[in-house]
């Protein structure tokens, strides 16, 4: 061949006959090549490595500056395949040349794009940060409202609903303590009157002329005892429902008001550090921090308004289920109780059956489930 296109003059090396590289024409190569990579590569401050066809000897050799055109091919060229072409253009797109001008060499391969790797400390002093400054800003806004000098924002309506409920939990627990107090007396007595009855019914079958008086009293004794544990039944029934009334479904309402009740706080302590920053200069360095404590204003806002509605939704709620325990337990201790002092034990027994109230025999264990089946 006596030349070639310029798109294959890259892949033209000179050689002797003998198959070692020739140096001579290894400045004629580089210029060449030069032209056929990209311009970005900058050659003349590159670092070319190139292999010997059926040789081991590898030569590295420097390209200098271009100067001019391309000298006239000589006669003794030799065209490699496209394979060896190839795997020169990936060597000559591994060189790197760094900005102060070393060169190194780089292996081809993919590029991986890592992601910014987080630092589990920094986060958790972020974290920290915001907790630390959140938690002044409320502190500041409660000493602020015990001293007169903050002002608070006030739902009329839910706060008069929130302290009827509070003040209505402690009397609940004032009548539970004493319906608790009631029926450990009552279970005592109770158990004395069975004690007693015991007793008269021995003394009845010792005594020949004191039999019947004896018998009397020990049926009159047992009869009371079992009435007693009727009512101890109804009494203790309407302990566990006044129970989780109170310390169940008043208590998860009296949290959702907790919580409500830190939310307005932290509505409260930011609509102030807004207005303050409203009240001050606004120019470059203040601008920032007003658009921040803006959306932040704005974010405890949409919580508080939230939590409000949530508030007023369980209040609703309670008040109806209140209402329907509270009619259901009272019906049921009254009539236990008339029913008990009037010594109608029917009329008793009938109310257990009405509230589906099944009473346990002392001294007998609850079937198995094997038993239930």
């Amino acid at each position: 061949m006596a030349q070639e296109s310029p798109k294959n003059s890259a892949a033209e090396i000179a050689v002797t006959s003998n198959g070692e590289v020739d140096d001579s024409h290894e400045h004629g190569f580089n210029r060449d090549l030069k032209h056929s990579l990209p311009a970005g590569l900058g050659l003349s401050e590159t670092q070319i490595t190139s292999h010997g066809f059926d040789s081991t000897k590898e030569g590295i050799t420097e390209a200098e500056a271009y100067e001019g055109p391309s000298a006239p091919p000589l006669p003794s060229v030799m065209s490699p395949s496209r394979v060896a072409a190839s795997q020169l253009a990936q060597q000559g797109s591994d060189l790197i040349v760094p900005a102060g001008g070393q060169r190194t060499q780089t292996k081809s391969g993919p590029v991986i794009l890592a992601d910014e790797i987080k630092n589990p400390a920094m986060e958790k002093l972020e974290l920290v940060r915001k907790w630390s400054l959140n938690t002044y800003k409320c502190t500041r806004q409660i000493i602020s409202e015990k001293l007169g000098r903050g002002s608070r924002t006030v739902d009329l309506e839910l706060e008069a609903q929130i302290d009827i409920l509070r003040d209505n939990k402690k009397k609940y627990e004032n009548i539970l303590r004493l319906a608790q107090t009631l029926s450990t007396q009552l279970f005592q007595m109770v158990h004395t009157q069975r004690q007693l009855g015991d007793a008269f019914a021995d003394l009845s079958l010792k005594s020949l002329e004191l039999h019947e008086e004896f018998g009397y009293n020990a049926d009159t004794q047992k009869l009371l005892a079992k009435n007693g544990e009727t009512l101890l039944g109804a009494i203790n029934f309407f302990i566990a429902s006044v129970n989780t009334l109170v310390n169940k479904t008043i208590e998860d309402t009296l949290m959702t008001v907790k919580q409500y009740e830190s939310a307005r706080i932290e509505y409260d302590a930011y609509r102030t550090d807004l207005e303050e920053l409203n009240l001050g200069p606004r120019d470059a360095n203040t601008m920032p921090k007003i658009e921040h404590s803006q959306h932040m204003f704005q974010a405890h806002k949409e919580k508080y308004d939230k939590m409000r509605n949530d508030v007023s939704i369980k209040l609703k709620f309670l008040e109806e289920n209140k209402v329907k325990v509270l009619h259901n337990q009272l019906v049921l201790f009254h009539n236990a109780i008339a029913a008990y002092f009037a010594g109608n034990q029917k009329q008793l027994e009938q109310t257990l059956k009405q509230f589906h109230i099944k009473l346990k025999t002392p001294g007998v264990d609850a079937p198995s489930w094997l038993e239930e089946q």
